[in-house]
């Protein structure tokens, strides 16, 4: 079983990847284009963040689910997100 103070951190790193992705994706928005290593970094952080989650899933008891399947949805939303922009616009440095 997954103790609390586990999901407690867990939910902490989600948080940090889902902050540093939406300042990259913000910036990306508002400049019109995105760092290439910085977006990437972001995104691996995304997916780092649902694999962890994923993974804790399975030893965690049903309220501790509810809550990892709630950040898991906010983790993946924000990565269709970054994928979208990331087809629309073409990396810094590059011509249309």
């Amino acid at each position: 079983m997954a103790t609390r103070q586990s999901v407690e951190d867990c939910m902490n790193r989600c948080e940090d990847a889902i902050l540093y992705a939406n300042e990259q994706l913000d910036e990306a928005l508002r400049q019109g284009f995105y760092q290439d290593a910085e977006f990437s970094e972001a995104q691996a952080g995304l997916e780092q963040a649902v694999m962890e989650l994923e993974k804790l899933k399975d030893s965690s008891n049903a309220q501790q689910r509810e809550q990892l399947d709630r950040t898991r949805l906010k983790v993946q939303q924000l990565q269709n997100q970054m994928i979208l922009q990331n087809q629309e616009r073409p990396p810094y440095g590059t011509m249309m």
